[in-house]
């Protein structure tokens, strides 16, 4: 039977048990993950959030992160700037990004979720309006939700992965995982 991790990733803290090469030391899978054998399914840019799947199934692995699958991925953003109507008829269908268009997401505004404080926080300005939304793709191009946003003028200010598939970091507080068998 496969193990699985669902992984609460903190800000700052990289996608990976080791960090090769880093002048300065930078948190890693290890300092939160003593179990062996797994490896993430897929990765989480050093400043986004939540849900991190490990598994020791290889073929587990390959299901979860092979954009071929297109297993659904779904985000809280919290973007800077008031999203109009177009800017998220535009995610919606799909936005022209440096490397190609993007599929089709589904798009959501949102009311700001209670999710656990940011370390540091997110920057507050008077002057700008911030909103979230939720955002579910289905591949997983490097940055792809920061880029997509920008594209349409609203930047990401916070990014939460909150889902994969049917997998969720719902209850699991940051820097936490819980093994569950598949």
């Amino acid at each position: 039977m496969a193990r699985l991790l669902l992984f609460n990733k903190p800000f700052e803290v990289l996608s990976q048990f080791t960090d090769r090469g880093s002048p300065t030391v930078r948190a890693t899978l290890s300092d939160f993950i003593a179990v062996k054998g797994v490896y993430p399914a897929g990765r989480l840019d050093r400043d986004s959030e939540g849900l991190l799947l490990l598994t020791d199934d290889g073929r587990l692995q390959a299901r979860i992160a092979d954009p071929r699958f297109k297993l659904p991925k779904t985000y809280l953003v919290q973007v800077e700037g008031d999203p109009q109507e177009e800017a998220l008829e535009r995610l919606a269908q799909g936005v022209r990004l440096k490397d190609g268009m993007t599929l089709p997401a589904e798009i959501a505004r949102m009311d700001a979720p209670d999710l656990w404080p940011r370390d540091p926080p997110i920057r507050q300005r008077k002057s700008i309006p911030d909103h979230w939304l939720k955002i579910t793709i289905r591949e997983g191009r490097n940055r792809q939700v920061r880029r997509m946003t920008a594209a349409v003028g609203l930047p990401t200010l916070r990014l939460v992965r909150w889902s994969i598939g049917d997998w969720t970091v719902a209850g699991i507080a940051p820097g936490q995982f819980e093994e569950i068998a598949v």
